[in-house]
């Protein structure tokens, strides 16, 4: 089954993908579990649960856009790793404070 349109649970979503596009690709469309994808290969898509690795950003004029993709993706959990300073920078208090109530 296709990876974006496979009833898989869980989607690894980064900035960036270390693997290169060969990779990203052939997780896409073999529909590997977990599927691993890029932030804004990811827009329109959405998974029960997302974990949204917050490692950078190569282009700072896009960093809000990319956050907001990756932040709402999942439909019932939602993990972020990363920095929370840079998430503040990027997206505000108001986010930092969500992401971070129990």
């Amino acid at each position: 089954m296709l990876g974006w349109l496979a009833d898989e649970p869980l989607g690894v979503l980064c900035e960036g993908q270390s693997e290169g596009q060969e990779a990203y690709w052939r997780s896409f469309w073999e529909g590997e579990w977990p599927f691993y994808g890029h932030v804004l290969g990811f827009k329109g898509l959405e998974r029960p649960a997302v974990v949204l690795a917050i490692n950078g950003f190569r282009d700072e004029a896009r960093a809000k856009e990319m956050l907001y993709v990756g932040l709402s993706r999942a439909r019932d959990l939602l993990v972020v790793c990363g920095d929370i300073d840079m998430i503040r920078r990027i997206a505000g208090d108001a986010v930092v404070i969500r992401l971070t109530q129990t």
